[in-house]
């Protein structure tokens, strides 16, 4: 019953955290799309202080868009606010990210073989983590820095890609994967809270007040648009990062810290190509640069074959085939405490993602899978808890190869 309500409270608040996610990051998406779209209004908007429109048809109707140098001549009755998508989307991924790895199946999270943490260890690790980056994530857009784009943009890179380095020595691969998501969360939230519902306010208060906005105001909106425009970057990677946990072909192998920085910068560069051509500056070149770096990172990551089981040892002597008898006894240590259907492992209801191994005949059906999951990445058992050794996991390989 414990593993029945867990995964449908799992099942809960992964399904709101998506729909606010989508929320937030359409709007994100919409705004950046619309600043680059605004063109110079005819010369009576000007008067009024628009700074620049645009006109679109959608759903049945036309709709035309303003936005102002500073705020209207009078602020409206009712103002809407895109924040509680932000928070909603970083409040449901902590929810998550407790539920799922901290209070739900340890192998997520622990590797012994990396770190023999307890839960609570992990858990300080972890939020630590995310509270520090972005502490030096607040320091470095309030320094001298932030007014060169590239260069901070490196830093931050860099500084992410330490951090999945970091998080791959002490965690699982899933749950280094999620802390790395979790940080670019946490980086992306506090820019709304820290700085661009601030700047808002502050430019609210003047326009109600009826001031002209002070040099303090125009430094905070200035900043809130880069804070946006660092957010618009981050969402690619951050929804990668979303959805990675159902391909441990990425978090389970041995480099994923590296393969998670590739991710990184290839789908951020491919952003940079939209955000151009909303400019009217069509640069192709950088779609064709992220397609082949692809194509690079799928060949780097492809799984060497299986090597076909030897048959002679080198004296001639023909070599023993694993006895299915010792198989079927590995997959009852190591296996059936998940993959069978009725779990006995109360971290599941069902076996995961529908693979059962009870039989040699479910191993056969399943022999590409559970190759690389227990033979190539070692990435399973989860967290190694069972302590399969790699004689074991040698045998397992071979059998495989013998039973193609």
């Amino acid at each position: 019953m414990h593993a029945y309500l867990a995964e449908w409270l799992s099942l809960i608040i992964r399904w709101f955290h998506v729909i606010a996610g989508v929320a937030w990051i359409g709007a994100s998406f919409y705004f950046v799309w619309l600043d680059n779209n605004l063109r110079e209004p005819p010369e009576w908007k000007k008067q009024k202080g628009i700074k620049g429109d645009l006109w679109a048809i959608h759903g049945g109707g036309f709709y035309e868009v303003a936005k102002y140098h500073v705020g209207p001549e009078k602020m409206p009755a009712e103002l809407h606010w895109f924040k509680w998508e932000a928070y909603s989307t970083l409040m449901s991924g902590l929810a998550l990210l407790f539920a799922v790895y901290y209070f739900g199946n340890p192998g997520y999270l622990i590797d012994a073989s990396k770190l023999d943490l307890s839960m609570g260890g992990a858990i300080a690790i972890g939020m630590g983590t995310l509270l520090g980056v972005m502490v030096i994530y607040e320091a470095l857009i309030r320094s001298p820095l932030a007014k060169h784009g590239l260069a901070f943009g490196v830093v931050l890179f860099l500084i992410l890609v330490a951090v999945a380095w970091g998080m791959f020595q002490v965690f699982a691969g899933r749950g280094a994967f999620i802390h790395v998501g979790a940080v670019i969360g946490t980086i992306m939230v506090a820019n709304v809270f820290l700085g661009i519902v601030p700047a808002q306010r502050a430019l609210v208060s003047a326009v109600e007040k009826g001031d002209t906005p002070d040099e303090r105001v125009v430094m905070l909106a200035q900043r809130a648009m880069l804070r946006s425009r660092h957010n618009n970057y981050l969402t690619l990677p951050v929804i990668f990062i979303m959805i990675s946990n159902h391909y441990p072909i990425f978090y389970g192998n041995e480099y994923g810290w590296a393969v998670l920085a590739a991710i990184g910068a290839i789908t951020a560069y491919a952003r940079h190509f939209f955000n151009l051509r909303h400019k009217q500056i069509n640069k192709p070149s950088i779609l064709i640069i992220s397609a082949l770096a692809t194509l690079a990172l799928i060949w780097a990551m492809a799984p060497s074959a299986p090597e076909t089981a030897a048959t002679h040892n080198a004296d001639g002597t023909q070599v023993a085939r694993v006895a299915d008898a010792d198989v079927s006894q590995l997959l009852a240590t190591h296996c059936q405490a998940c993959h069978a259907a009725q779990p006995s492992s109360p971290a599941f209801q069902a076996p995961p993602a529908g693979i059962m191994l009870e039989t040699l005949e479910q191993l056969k059906l399943h022999h590409a899978k559970v190759y690389q999951a227990a033979v190539a990445t070692q990435y399973m058992p989860l967290g190694n808890m069972t302590g399969i050794t790699p004689e074991e996991r040698s045998l397992l390989g071979q059998w495989l190869q013998e039973n193609p």
